[in-house]
C-alpha cells in the first residue's frame, strides 16, 4: 500500500475500484452511498486523491482511476482478501468475522507479511498431510507423545505419500484440464500457458505463471467470462483466453 495514503483514502480507492468493476462508471453519490458518508466527505477525499495522481476527477463527471490509483486499490483489495482467506481457511473463523477483522487490519500490515501469509495459506491448502483439514477450518495438532522416534515415523509416512504422488504424476495420473473447463469452487495450479505474443504477456502480467494456484469463483452461463481469485486478486478472463492455460487440479 502507498505510504502517502491514509487508511481512509485507501478505503475510498478500494470502493472506487469495486464500483468500477461492477458498473464501470463511478459518481460521487455512488461512493457516498456505498461508504455511508456525506457528499462533502466524498468531495474532499476525491480532491485529495486527484492531487496525489490516484484518480481523474472533475465535478459532474465520472471518476476514473489512474494506473497508479488502480494498482494501489488492487493492493488494498488483495490485502483484504488474503487476510480474510487466511482467517477463514487456516484459522477457521466465520466469513463475517473474518471480513470485519480484515477490514480492521488491511491498512496497517506490510506487503512482506501479506506475501508470507499468502504463501503459508497456500502451503496449508496443498500440504500432503493435514492440509485439507486446515483448509476446511479444522485446525490440526499433533496428539502424539513428542519423541524423535514418533516424529521420524510420521515424517517417513508423509515422505512415502509424497513419493507415491510424485510417481503417479510421472505416470500421467494427475488430472490436467484447460482453465475454461474448471468448475466454480474448484482449485487448480497452472502447469502450462500455450498462448504466445500479446496474450501470453497479458496472462503472465496478471500473475498467471507456472505453479500459480487459482480458485475459480464463477463462470458465466455461456462460459464467458471465467472469474477467479489468484493470490488475493479477483481476475476475469474470456473463455478463449482461459482455454490457453493448462492447469492441474488440486
Amino acid at each position: 500500500m502507498s505510504e502517502e495514503l491514509t487508511s481512509s483514502l485507501e478505503d475510498y480507492l478500494e470502493t472506487i475500484y469495486l464500483i468500477i468493476s461492477e458498473k464501470e462508471a463511478v459518481r460521487p453519490k455512488d461512493i457516498a452511498k456505498r461508504m455511508n458518508v456525506s457528499n462533502a466527505s466524498v468531495t474532499g477525499a476525491l480532491k485529495t486523491l486527484a492531487n496525489k495522481g490516484m484518480i481523474n476527477y472533475a465535478p459532474y463527471d465520472v471518476i476514473t482511476l489512474t494506473n497508479e490509483g488502480r494498482m494501489a486499490a488492487m493492493d488494498v483489495l488483495r490485502c483484504h482478501e488474503l487476510l480474510k482467506d487466511f482467517f477463514v481457511k487456516v484459522l477457521g473463523i466465520s466469513v463475517e468475522e473474518a471480513d470485519k477483522a480484515a477490514c480492521a487490519m488491511e491498512h496497517g500490515i506490510s506487503v512482506e507479511i501479506i506475501d508470507k501469509l499468502a504463501r503459508f495459506a497456500e502451503f496449508i491448502e496443498i500440504c500432503p498431510r493435514g492440509g485439507e483439514d486446515w483448509a476446511n477450518g479444522k485446525i490440526s495438532h499433533c496428539d502424539k507423545t513428542v519423541s524423535l522416534e514418533v516424529c521420524q515415523e510420521c515424517i517417513s509416512s508423509v515422505s512415502d505419500k509424497v513419493h507415491k504422488n510424485h510417481c503417479k504424476q510421472l505416470q500421467g495420473g494427475r488430472i490436467v484440464k484447460k482453465l475454461n473447463d474448471v468448475r466454480p469452487g474448484e482449485r487448480c495450479k497452472v502447469v502450462k500457458i500455450t498462448s504466445k505474443g500479446n496474450l501470453f504477456k497479458r496472462i503472465t502480467e496478471m500473475g498467471l505463471t507456472t505453479g500459480t494456484v487459482i480458485e475459480v469463483e464463477r463462470v458465466a452461463p455461456l462460459g464467458d467470462p471465467v472469474e477467479m481469485k489468484v493470490k488475493g486478486y479477483h481476475l476475469s478472463l474470456r473463455k478463449d483466453e482461459a482455454s490457453k492455460i493448462e492447469v492441474e487440479m488440486i
